[in-house]
């Protein structure tokens, strides 16, 4: 067999020939959702993407017999080198992801070559897959390989698992994504809590106000940065995320589907739904050219699906472990639920991700009804 090459990615062709490899590894898996071209090659390249203002990158491809056989990048996130140790990331903790390799002697060169890279920088442990950030597509997929992922969640081969174990590294953290009927009402007990929420004086469940997107994205995004902020893998967004991941979520973005409770007046948390986008990327082919733009955007107007997917969700700190975070978090399900089914056809959820090790997220889960449907799994190596 030839010998593998990896290199780094210098040139135009190169990131071309990054973004393009998955499509030829899974052109014949039906569970895998060809992604936009345009939004990988977003969110690789400094100046469109806003984590390179805190964060450092080296994309690499391997290379055999004159054919690209697999990919991956190392990268530091300096925001995330300030968090404290305990909470997963840290001093000397530097990343790799965007993986993908034909065989498993192409995934042993790539990892070595993400590990020396990071070893250059100064960094003592390894941990991956994350694709760019926590916020992008965290984690190797390791059970769930039967259905395809909704939309910002990754896919990829079953063999990818034994092949990083083998590289020398151990799961450190897994991520839950729940799978939950929402066409027949909350269970018996969560329906009952929610009705107590609605005859309180004190709680307040609104929709968002897309007239004042920017406005309202922001205070989302704040409560989510104190919601989260003692998570493992925790990074906070940076002004310029916000700003970015509101853009890109605006087209997305529909008032039935986020909700803010507020208590005394005062916003405490909120849930973000999208409709599942995937179910209409996956006939584009990875491009919006020549008519796809126009299919989506029609599509777009009134979006008809069959699941919804929660990305995201937060209760202030001060009120969680608290009788009233669960409420909170039920009353949000239960309110975008039903706008879910009656206005958007949906008849399933997908919720998460949700970190295995954050007991009262799972129990939200497990209170509506849902069922863990795939497992993401991130490891690390002491380098």
């Amino acid at each position: 067999m030839s010998e593998i090459t990896i290199r780094p990615v210098l040139t135009k062709a190169d990131r071309k020939a990054f973004v393009d490899l998955p499509f030829r590894l899974y052109a014949h898996n039906p569970n895998w959702v060809p992604p936009l071209k345009d939004e990988v090659h977003g969110l690789i390249t400094p100046g469109k993407n806003p984590w390179f203002e805190h964060g450092e990158a080296e994309f690499f491809l391997a290379e055999r017999g004159g054919q690209i056989v697999g990919r991956i990048s190392a990268h530091i996130d300096h925001l995330a080198l300030k968090q404290p140790p305990e909470q997963g990331m840290g001093p000397g903790c530097g990343n790799w992801g965007m993986f993908e390799a034909e065989d498993a002697a192409v995934a042993a060169a790539l990892i070595a070559r993400a590990e020396d890279a990071l070893r250059a920088k100064g960094m003592t442990r390894s941990m991956g897959p994350i694709s760019l950030a926590m916020w992008d597509e965290p984690g190797l997929l390791v059970e769930g390989f039967d259905h395809p992922p909704v939309v910002m969640m990754g896919f990829n081969s079953s063999a990818y698992a034994p092949w990083v174990e083998a590289a020398g590294y151990a799961g450190v953290q897994d991520l839950l994504t729940y799978d939950l009927p929402i066409d027949k009402g909350l269970p018996e007990l969560s329906d009952r809590i929610v009705a107590m929420g609605e005859r309180s004086d004190k709680i307040r469940i609104r929709r968002v106000d897309k007239s004042r997107f920017d406005e309202e994205a922001a205070l989302l995004l704040s409560i989510l940065n104190d919601a989260w902020s003692d998570n493992w893998g925790f990074v906070p967004f940076t002004d310029a995320e916000i700003a970015y991941a509101g853009k890109k979520l605006k087209p997305i973005v529909y008032e039935d589907l986020i909700r803010v409770a507020e208590v005394d007046g005062e916003p405490v948390a909120f849930m973000m739904t999208i409709p599942d986008l995937n179910e209409k990327l996956k006939d584009f082919g990875g491009s919006l050219f020549p008519f796809n733009w126009a299919k989506l955007l029609w599509w777009l107007r009134k979006p008809q699906v069959t699941t919804m997917r929660v990305p995201l969700m937060g209760v202030v700190k001060k009120l969680q472990s608290t009788r009233m975070a669960s409420q909170l978090a039920l009353m949000l399900v239960e309110y975008i639920r039903r706008d879910s089914v009656s206005k958007f056809g949906a008849v399933r959820g997908d919720f998460g991700w949700v970190l295995a090790s954050n007991g009262p997220m799972k129990s939200v889960g497990e209170a509506v009804g849902g069922t863990v449907n795939k497992v993401y799994r991130i490891y690390e190596k002491t380098l």
